[in-house]
């Protein structure tokens, strides 16, 4: 059962769907020294456990778009948000580190939905200028489960164990799907939809992935935020061993990353309609290697403290969310009868990317801040390169 829903209600069921992912990765990162003390894992051991999720995640994106194409954006949020909050409670009784992994993968498998079949909704009912401001909407509410994630974690942690963590993350998954049900209407007509034939899917997937505009547009987002995502990879190294603060230290990276990000969905909205989305993300990108240019400095130079080890990620993430929303939906612009695989893809390569950082690019630099602040830079260098190759070819036109 359905109602009408309003712009305010969508957009913020929309960044709650896409907000799991967050939550799955940041609300448990305080715990890490208690899973690995109760659990008697080494270190590495409790690491694997976000490379799990990571990997299980960019898998299963890739179908994620393609079910919503078929059976309906709607039925697909519902059941994966519940095998969600099922994956949750697997994780909160895990008895040895091997069934937290399973239940992490499990969590992998249903924790994408959100912010894949979000963005096809999105593109269902508008287009355009108005597109970009709901997408920037989503983002702006989408961007305060970083900061309140960790927060809450800890506040978790202190009281209950790291257990409760999980036991939440059920509860939420759970809020969610009746949300769900009860609020969001279906935005893809029966006569839209697209069958799960193997040929059919294998087709779509190839025309998809053999285009290079839509390939240099979801590399360019993949890329920039990765340089991002490598500081949330590390947040425990970063935060407890680097700056030398405690638990509630989180706060310190989370809050001016998801206040760029605030801000920058809020610029975005802004100047949709007003800046073509070609200015619009070149001035992300302005803005991206400003905080590139002050991080490499700042970390080069002085040692680790606050508040300027820290302000310069904020920056990078203002940039980041400026230029975002252009970007996913001048993708998602390339296939219009295949909305949800298209979005599925871009959230592959995304997914895959940060799952490869984390089994790979995080632990080769948080030994330094130094090392932190020249990754973001290569990765911005990177997605950079991918956006002028795409303007190069003449994407825009």
């Amino acid at each position: 059962m359905t109602k009408e829903i309003t712009h305010a209600r969508l957009a913020s069921l929309l960044a709650a769907l896409s907000a799991i992912g967050p939550f799955a990765i940041d609300a448990y990162l305080p715990a890490f020294p208690a899973i690995r003390a109760e659990l008697g894992a080494r270190p590495l051991d409790v690491q694997q456990t976000l490379t799990v999720y990571m990997g299980a995640l960019g898998l299963m994106v890739l179908w994620h778009g393609a079910l919503a194409d078929r059976f309906g954006r709607r039925r697909v949020l519902i059941a994966l948000t519940a095998v969600f909050a099922l994956a949750s409670l697997v994780c909160a009784l895990a008895p040895t580190i091997e069934c937290l992994w399973l239940g992490r993968a499990l969590q992998g498998v249903s924790g994408g939905a959100g912010i894949v079949v979000g963005r096809a909704v999105v593109r269902d009912l508008h287009e355009g200028p108005q597109a970009q401001r709901l997408m920037s909407r989503v983002m702006l509410i989408f961007a305060l489960a970083p900061a309140v994630a960790p927060l809450l974690g800890a506040g978790l942690l202190a009281v209950a164990g790291w257990r409760a963590i999980f036991v939440f993350l059920a509860l939420f998954g759970l809020a969610l799907a009746w949300a769900t049900w009860r609020f969001l209407p279906e935005t893809l007509a029966e006569d839209a939809r697209q069958p799960l034939h193997p040929l059919h899917l294998l087709r779509g997937y190839r025309a998809i992935f053999s285009n290079p505009a839509f390939l240099l547009l979801a590399l360019a987002v993949a890329l920039n935020f990765n340089g991002f995502f490598i500081y949330v990879l590390s947040a425990p190294v970063f935060i407890l061993d680097h700056l030398g603060l405690g638990s509630g230290g989180f706060v310190w990276l989370f809050g001016p990353a998801v206040g760029g990000m605030m801000i920058g969905s809020m610029a975005s909205e802004r100047l949709a309609g007003r800046w073509s989305p070609p200015r619009t993300v070149g001035f992300g990108f302005v803005l991206m290697f400003v905080a590139v240019v002050l991080n490499t400095t700042v970390s080069g130079l002085l040692a680790p403290a606050l508040p300027l080890s820290v302000l310069p990620i904020g920056l990078f993430s203002c940039g980041m969310a400026v230029a975002m929303p252009s970007m996913s939906l001048l993708g998602l612009e390339l296939f219009p009868d295949r909305r949800g695989m298209a979005s599925s893809c871009q959230s592959f390569l995304q997914i895959g990317l940060n799952a490869v950082s984390s089994a790979v690019a995080a632990p080769l630099l948080w030994s330094s801040t130094l090392s932190l602040a020249t990754g973001m830079a290569m990765f911005a260098a990177l997605g950079l390169s991918a956006w002028l190759a795409w303007c190069r070819f003449g994407g825009w036109r």
